[in-house]
């Protein structure tokens, strides 16, 4: 909508129905081609200035993806191949339409319950399916859009930080923290961290893609079984009302809030933090996408797909800036899917874990700290006004904002907002729980505030009314 306002508006009055919806069609399709196009002119500008970088972001999200797909893969709770090739086509067009390093990962609510459990692939797809029917009513019906504007900006800070900090502690899984661990994990953890260090330093030097490189021989070398090329032969999953029933309300009820607000709304306001220079994606898109990807790969038994902001830190961490990155990582999972899925599963067990303790760590480690700027004049929820400034050459339009300032009552409160949400986040291990907890405390801080006012109010109001005729009203 806000692509066909900027358009060159037409006369309506007096056209009938028909023509109108053609017109509006045809100005949407018109807006959309424009801005694909700047996109695709950002993409490949900052392909051209970075090309490694950009491939060694496309894989710094693996942390993530790595360990839930090899356990559902191991379970025989999802088509590897049928993974693969849909994971690769989203990530393509995730690249293509939003122009940012979104990631395509795994609904982590799902694929937990799924692997502890060992469901079977009708049952895995009718989650996915439950689960993105839901998100894209959502998001089709504004309710996403709606309640992105609604939710106050320390909720959503909250629930990014506190997701960064279950990445960081998660994170520990795979690291060496005790001293029974083996002197070889902590020589692989201490090289990794050395390397880091010094890619941070040189940061020409693509950290995530000298990484993946170096295991790649390991598939052939260090187990006995060698993989075979194989061709994809799609299979349509058919899931029965047992099987739907069952997936749908033990998995895919408790993955919609976690998609709702991690996968969606903090992302949408994460984007804007870290790549302002971008293309703005909107709520309804994220969730048609997350929609979209469901409603189509989890009838091949492809793994549940979503967005997530954790995904997305970590892939701006290690160089990305544009989709350039994930159409890339796209077309490598793409092509394996379709021609090697089983050399994509050995890969996956050979990696070291240590280096993915450290991308997850580093991963929650970039998204906590986007907690940092609640109470600084890059909280949007403070921007008074906003103006278009002169950007000729730039491929977005800019905008000058001033932000109002805060009082001291109001710095804390809001830090106070975050940290209770930050809190029940880890406390609970659920989003949910945690949306709730801070949505509770800002209502009750609010009431607070009505409160006082009204009691003000009325003690103004009784002075007036015991103060005598003629007498001076100043102190």
């Amino acid at each position: 909508m806000a692509a066909i306002s900027s358009c060159r508006q037409n006369d309506v009055q007096g056209q009938p129905i028909s023509k109108l919806a053609s017109s509006y069609f045809k100005d949407y399709i018109s807006c959309e081609l424009q801005r694909l196009k700047k996109i695709q002119r950002r993409n490949i500008q900052i392909l051209c200035q970075q090309p490694l970088r950009e491939i060694s972001g496309a894989f710094g999200d693996l942390g993530t993806l790595m360990p839930l797909f090899l356990g559902l893969a191991q379970n025989d709770s999802i088509s590897v191949s049928s993974t693969l090739v849909f994971m690769g086509l989203s990530n393509i067009l995730t690249g293509v339409y939003f122009g940012i390093p979104l990631p395509v990962q795994p609904m982590k609510a799902i694929a937990a319950v799924a692997i502890a459990g060992r469901y079977t692939q009708p049952q895995l797809a009718s989650a996915g399916l439950f689960s993105a029917a839901i998100v894209g009513f959502l998001s089709i019906s504004g309710l996403v859009r709606w309640f992105t504007r609604w939710i106050p900006l320390p909720i959503v800070k909250g629930i990014q930080v506190g997701t960064g900090i279950s990445l960081m502690i998660s994170a520990g899984g795979y690291l060496p923290l005790s001293l029974s661990s083996h002197s070889s994990a902590y020589l692989a953890l201490t090289a990794t961290l050395l390397f880091l260090l010094f890619c941070s330093v040189f940061r020409k030097i693509p950290f995530v893609l000298v990484l993946v490189l170096l295991c790649i021989p390991m598939v052939f070398f260090v187990y006995d079984y060698e993989p075979h090329l194989s061709i994809w032969k799609p299979v349509l999953t058919i899931p029965s009302p047992a099987d739907f029933g069952f997936g749908a309300i033990n998995a895919g009820l408790g993955q919609i809030p976690l998609t709702t607000l991690n996968s969606i709304i903090a992302v949408t306001f994460l984007a804007v933090d870290l790549v302002p220079d971008a293309p703005e994606p909107s709520a309804t898109a994220i969730g048609s996408s997350v929609a979209v990807m469901n409603l189509v790969g989890c009838w091949f038994s492809a793994m549940p797909l979503c967005h997530g902001s954790g995904g997305l830190a970590s892939q701006y961490r290690f160089g990305a800036r544009s989709g350039t990155s994930i159409i890339f990582l796209g077309i490598v999972k793409l092509l394996l899917g379709l021609f090697a899925s089983e050399y994509a599963i050995q890969y996956c067990r050979v990696f070291s874990p240590v280096p993915l303790g450290v991308l997850l760590f580093t991963a929650g480690l970039e998204l906590a700290k986007m907690g940092e700027s609640l109470n600084t004049e890059a909280a949007r929820d403070l921007w008074e006004k906003t103006e278009p400034a002169l950007a000729e050459h730039d491929a977005f339009e800019s905008t000058a904002r001033t932000a109002r300032k805060l009082t001291e009552k109001e710095r804390m409160r809001r830090w106070v907002v975050m940290l209770a949400t930050v809190g029940s986040i880890l406390a609970a291990k659920n989003d949910g729980v945690g949306f709730v907890v801070g949505l509770v405390l800002h209502g009750a801080y609010k009431m607070i505030d009505r409160i006082e006012d009204t009691r003000h109010q009325s003690e103004g109001y009784t002075r007036l009314e015991n103060q005598e005729p003629g007498q001076d009203t100043q102190p």
